[in-house]
């Protein structure tokens, strides 16, 4: 997670950073590198104005960032007008999914707190998009996938929830659950269609400037909605500004640029690498302490995402 110096204000070009991503390793690390970004995001949504709502700052992230990427994607207004029907459909069925994700995260981790709302939403999107995909292409998750995405899963929960076991829970909020997993759904439903529409050979860079520019157009009502007193003091505009450079605008170009050499399935399970990231940011930087269970969870984790870097001639699939 963030120290202040992080919150700066000094916007990478698109040129610069297509420059970067033009020698830049393809496989699996520049999605691990985009849940690196994500994994910032707690400490500096912490970091806002004590008035700032939550969903005020998620989306006005999203705002920002969903902007400059539309602005500074080559491609992006071309790919806009000139693609044809069905890609222009799918494109705005993207940018939907994008803006679902904080509207329906947000809301549960108001009722349901950080800890769950992270796991069922980060938990439940790897499995989604196996489903997904399975449902749109007939092809079955391999059980390489399976074992690595259960692991990870697992390390996930434990990782998250581990303080929280053999403590007395209080009930579960129904609700807030199905709205955790409706963030879960929406990151997969985005993160599968982005992942066509760059296969059938459009820019990862023009493909995500649509669909983040068009959700930033409709989650601009609920920024307005909230007071947005904060967005004026300089904290505020710099959490803003870190969310929108980092979080949005660096972290899915980067996602996108990944994409081209890695399944939809297998990205989302990597992405699981975003709550250890903020755990050991958490510890370094923030003097915060893991239980032994959560150590645990990590390990597993790791081993779980170590297992899907390694390649694989050919998986077998589910049965």
């Amino acid at each position: 997670m963030p120290n202040r110096t992080i919150l700066s204000s000094a916007l990478p070009t698109g040129s610069h950073l297509r420059a970067a991503l033009t020698g830049a390793p393809s496989g699996p690390a520049p999605i691990l590198i985009a849940a690196v970004l994500w994994g910032t995001t707690g400490t500096a949504s912490s970091l806002a104005p004590a008035g700032a709502a939550p969903a005020a700052i998620g989306c006005a992230g999203l705002v920002l960032g969903g902007l400059l990427l539309f602005l500074t994607s080559r491609g992006a207004w071309s790919l806009l007008t000139r693609c044809e029907r069905s890609h222009r459909w799918l494109l705005l069925l993207g940018a939907l999914a994008v803006a679902g994700y904080p509207i329906t995260f947000y809301p549960a981790v108001q009722r349901t707190g950080v800890a769950v709302a992270t796991v069922i939403a980060l938990g439940s999107a790897p499995v989604f998009t196996g489903l997904l995909a399975w449902a749109a292409s007939g092809v079955r998750p391999t059980m390489h996938w399976a074992a690595a995405t259960t692991a990870a899963v697992l390390g996930c929960g434990l990782l998250v929830l581990g303080p929280r076991l053999g403590q007395h829970a209080a009930p579960m909020d129904a609700m807030g659950v199905a709205l955790a997993a409706g963030a879960g759904l929406s990151y997969a439903a985005y993160s599968l269609l982005g992942a066509k529409i760059i296969n059938w050979g459009h820019s990862s860079d023009a493909v995500f400037g649509v669909m983040f520019g068009a959700a930033a157009a409709l989650v601009l009502p609920a920024v307005l909605y909230y007071d947005t007193a904060w967005l004026g003091t300089v904290r505020g505009a710099a959490v803003a500004l870190h969310l929108a450079v980092f979080t949005v605008y660096l972290a899915y170009r980067l996602f996108g640029h990944g994409l081209r050499h890695t399944s939809a399935a297998t990205a989302t399970t990597l992405t699981l690498a975003e709550p250890a990231v903020a755990a050991l940011l958490g510890v370094t930087m923030l003097s915060e302490r893991l239980s032994v269970v959560s150590w645990y969870g990590l390990a597993v984790l790791a081993i779980g995402l170590a297992v899907l870097t390694v390649p694989v001639k050919a998986g077998r699939p589910l049965r």
